[in-house]
């Protein structure tokens, strides 16, 4: 029997092996929820549950003990059905080393040996601009010599390069003291926990103080070194002075699979930044997820700030600690920042499954396309149409089919319009659209396509949707159209047209959809036109039939070159009669022209 008390408990399988681990505020009700009403789990959770052999739990004190002890065990045990991380990078620290002159650098070992790490920062180019930053404002050894007092005092050392320009004071031989370079390394330790503002307000007042005893010359490198940092911090501060220190949590879910943004906020500059994965392995709730994240980060950086802003709320609550979800304001647009980071880390991860897995791949484009344009169904067969004539001649539309995100070009259609006169791309569109699923349903009735996209605006997807209403096929696939100016896609019945972000492989699916069913278009539209120019041509020629035709085409290629032919030329082909009358006849329409 499991106790009403905040704790941990383990799965474990017919093995011994511990197969899950979570937390809960009450273990007696949140095991019992596995075991009571097993017809609620989903497909994955009841697998799991199916193969509980043995269970065990530890109480804890409080729930954020719990999440803690819970992120502890999923490392030491890795069970398969619980999150796991999914991201091994090693991100780089700034080290500050524990000599006697310590030193600056960036790193991504730590090595418990007294000397100080900050980070972890997941743009390497920050860490850099950093160190950079530093050696600007302060003359700091850059040398791995071991540097002691005894050292110096023995004269061990000769001075390097950096010494003689100016960028080093020389500590290895006594060229400043332990004092004055310690106060070096006590502003960079400032400023890497966040007190740039502090720190410009420090140079400030001792740049004032300087320029009132006339010591200009200090006044000026105090100058230097303010203005440095606020050319540096006003890339960084993103949030109003009066909003206090900040902990920001964002998580983008993608099925499977979740991505996190962590940034930690001090004085409105940030200070930290990591992006995390997760694999899901059972359908956890993303408030789970999100409580998982924060443990990881709990465990990685120690206590989170007093206020932490989150787009949800998690499943846990923490001593001192108040979650905010923001409406408007500084705090959402750093929220929106954060998720952006998140989204990013997605869609690496993505752009990094096209080359390594691209079935996986293609299958989250299409669930990504699905989720934006509100479907039930994954589009796994896609179908676009396009129609193309220039004032009105030789009208014809495209059909191009994508199946499983990819071009299925043997199922590519031509239409040449049969009923619509003149240049009436509504009622074109409507053509084609009725004649390519009507013949559908009799001859391939299980292979409907279950998006349909139609080049064009309200007015293309109102007759192709007229179409579709008179098969009765409204109820057995989606119709969107896609407007090219703003790249709008618009919905049948609803009066606002759907932005899907630029960036987003969804909407460029569409895009590639939509210009191969322009491509392929296009090409028979020209093709029918150079065949109608060529009959047009040649044809009212008295004696030119279809075989003629063909021979001549065939031999000089072009209208062109057959006009500028001799009638000798042309009357070993076609005979000396209707060489002279062909020559006369494109001779005297090449003058009309």
């Amino acid at each position: 029997m499991f106790p009403h008390s905040p704790g941990v408990y383990r799965y474990y399988d017919s093995e011994g092996n511990v197969i899950y681990v979570g937390k809960a505020k009450d273990l007696h009700k949140r095991v019992a929820q596995y075991f009571v009403s097993p017809e609620r789990l989903t497909r994955k959770t009841a697998i799991m549950v199916s193969r509980i052999a043995d269970a065990q739990y530890s109480v804890v004190d409080s729930e954020a003990d719990a999440l803690l002890l819970e992120n502890n065990l999923i490392k030491q045990y890795k069970p398969k059905y619980n999150i796991l991380l999914k991201d091994s990078k090693t991100y780089p620290w700034i080290c500050v080393s524990a000599d006697e002159f310590p030193k600056v650098y960036l790193t991504r070992r730590i090595v418990k040996d007294g000397s100080r790490y900050f980070g972890p920062y997941s743009s390497v180019m920050h860490a850099r601009n950093l160190l950079e930053l530093f050696s600007s404002l302060y003359p700091l050894r850059t040398c791995n010599n071991r540097i002691t007092s005894d050292a110096i005092l023995r004269r061990r050392f000769r001075p390097c390069l950096n010494y003689h320009i100016g960028k080093c004071k020389g500590c290895c031989i006594g060229g400043v003291s332990r004092q004055e370079y310690g106060t070096y390394i006590d502003d960079i330790v400032r400023l890497l926990k966040g007190g740039g503002r502090e720190m410009i307000q420090h140079y400030r007042s001792l740049m004032t103080e300087a320029a009132g005893r006339m010591d200009f010359e200090a006044a000026n490198d105090y100058k230097e070194k303010m203005l440095s940092l606020e050319k540096h911090y006003s890339k960084s501060i993103i949030m109003n002075t009066g909003t206090g220190d900040a902990d920001v949590f964002s998580l983008v879910m993608d099925g499977s699979d979740a991505y996190g943004n962590f940034m930690r906020l001090r004085q409105g500059a940030v200070i930290q930044s990591l992006n995390l994965g997760f694999r899901l392995n059972i359908e956890e709730d993303q408030s789970e997820v999100l409580g998982m994240f924060i443990a990881e980060i709990q465990a990685k950086f120690g206590k989170l700030s007093r206020e932490v802003i989150v787009p949800f709320y998690p499943d846990v609550e923490i001593q001192d600690v108040e979650f905010r979800i923001p409406v408007r304001g500084d705090k959402l647009a750093l929220l929106e920042l954060s998720a952006k980071n998140a989204k990013e880390m997605r869609f690496n991860a993505l752009k990094q499954k096209e080359h390594t897995d691209p079935d996986e791949f293609r299958r989250k484009v299409l669930e990504e396309l699905r989720d934006a344009i509100g479907m039930k169904e994954l589009p796994v067969h896609i179908e676009c149409f396009d129609n193309s004539n220039i004032q009105g001649t030789s009208p014809v539309a495209s059909c191009v089919v994508f199946r499983d995100g990819v071009p299925s070009k043997k199922d590519y259609r031509h239409f040449n319009i049969k009923t619509v006169v003149g240049a009436n791309d509504y009622a074109s569109m409507k053509e084609v659209v009725n004649r390519r699923y009507s013949r559908m349903l009799t001859e391939a009735p299980d292979d409907l396509p279950q998006l349909v996209v139609i080049d064009g605006g309200k007015g293309q997807l109102a007759f192709a949707y007229e179409a579709l209403c008179e098969l009765g096929l409204t109820d057995r696939l989606t119709v969107v159209g896609l407007a090219k100016r703003l790249e709008e896609v618009i919905r049948v019945g609803d009066p606002y047209p759907l932005f899907i972000d630029r960036n987003s492989q969804a909407l460029k699916v569409l895009q590639r959809i939509r210009d191969e069913a322009h491509r392929f278009g296009i090409t028979h539209h020209r093709n029918r036109r150079s065949k109608a120019q060529i009959e047009s041509a040649l044809r009212e020629i008295k004696g030119v039939g279809e075989k003629t035709e063909q021979r001549l085409i065939l031999h000089y290629g072009s209208v062109a070159r057959i006009a500028a032919a001799s009638v000798d030329d042309l009357a070993g082909l076609v005979g000396r009669d209707l060489a002279e009358r062909i020559h006369g006849h494109l001779s005297a329409v090449r003058q009309d022209r």
